[in-house]
């Protein structure tokens, strides 16, 4: 997963100190208006389910069997909550040199509509658990709970509710499962200039979209959204890119009272599948990621890129919260 920019993270975290992003008042809070909309009810038992489900193919590595299994599951079931589903079919090159057959799964629901917003995750898992504290298991692959397929499971469900109770006829979603984002350098191998070896089926998809000239109004990412006590900050780049887009998911999540999960406080600078959605494909899209500097790692959770990266480590509660967040702000969109 993902490359560190330590310089940026300096100068961001020094700049920050006197920056203007501040938390918002409680008579901020009470002057903004929430509409009334009829906002479904997220289930968090559902979308452990679909995080469960994932991991009972095992490791979703691109090449393997389990691989080949999920992308077949995925198509099935996010067709019968979908109005189209596109398997996007590519092949890309990893950083051993070696080619890999790629599939991003996009769901769109409200195909017609101008107005859209594209949620997204990636579905892969890490070929190496090259964090694990035991360095015999560093060339083993990861269940990625957490790293991935959280996620997935978040927006599995958001789909199951837009299927049962459908959004504004003006707004459109399409739901992006990325592949190949977690094939990235193995630690023990890692250079400067590496960083084009993530995101491959981000950077794929942003040049090739699956519809000719498309567009959306924004888009919100889900990387490692299902540990207990994660922590939310403001990602540098999503800062960078799309700040209007932050403003409104935290807001909507202070209003709702998830103040602890959503942190103000600027975040890291992480190399992710956001990345080439807003440089390439030009359209502003968010990260929201668990960040944890006082980890073994000093970046990520606790298990990132280890092989306790397990369904153990899921908590519905965290998924909940995110859920709730990110089907509120689409339900609320016009």
């Amino acid at each position: 997963m993902r490359t560190l920019f330590y310089l940026l993270s300096l100068i961001y975290l020094v700049s920050a100190c006197n920056g203007t992003t501040q938390k918002q008042t409680r008579s901020e809070e009470t002057s903004v208006a929430v509409k009334k909309t009829a906002v479904p009810v997220f289930s968090r038992d559902s979308a452990y389910n679909f995080v469960a489900k994932q991991l009972s193919f095992g490791p979703r590595v691109p090449g393997s069997e389990a691989h080949a299994a999920c992308a077949s599951w995925f198509a099935a079931t996010m067709g019968s909550f979908a109005d189209t589903v596109f398997v996007q079919n590519f092949k890309a090159r990893v950083y051993t040199k070696k080619v890999f057959d790629g599939k991003n799964i996009i769901a769109s629901f409200n195909p017609k509509a101008a107005k859209r917003i594209i949620l997204a995750a990636h579905w892969d898992s890490r070929p190496y658990a090259d964090h694990d504290p035991d360095e015999k298991m560093h060339r083993t692959p990861i269940d990625g709970a957490n790293d991935g397929a959280s996620g997935v499971g978040v927006l599995m469900e958001i789909a199951r509710l837009l299927r049962a109770q459908p959004i504004s006829p003006s707004v459109g979603i399409d739901i992006i499962f990325f592949d190949l984002e977690d094939y990235g350098p193995h630690n023990s191998e890692r250079d400067a200039g590496d960083d084009d070896y993530w995101a491959l089926g981000s950077q794929y998809w942003s040049k090739t979209p699956h519809q000719q000239g498309y567009q959306a109004n924004f888009g919100i990412l889900l990387d490692m959204v299902g540990a207990a006590g994660a922590v939310f900050p403001r990602e540098y780049y999503s800062q960078q890119y799309a700040s209007w887009v932050l403003d409104k998911v935290w807001r909507t999540a202070q209003l709702m009272g998830y103040d602890s999960y959503f942190s103000n406080r600027p975040g890291l600078p992480i190399n992710d599948d956001h990345i080439p959605v807003n440089r390439i494909a030009g359209i502003p899209m968010i990260n929201i990621i668990h960040q944890d500097q006082n980890s073994s790692n000093g970046t990520f959770y606790e298990h990132w890129h280890t092989i306790n990266d397990n369904l153990d480590q899921i908590d519905k509660q965290t998924l909940q919260v995110v859920g709730e967040v990110v089907t509120r702000v689409i339900y609320e969109a016009s």
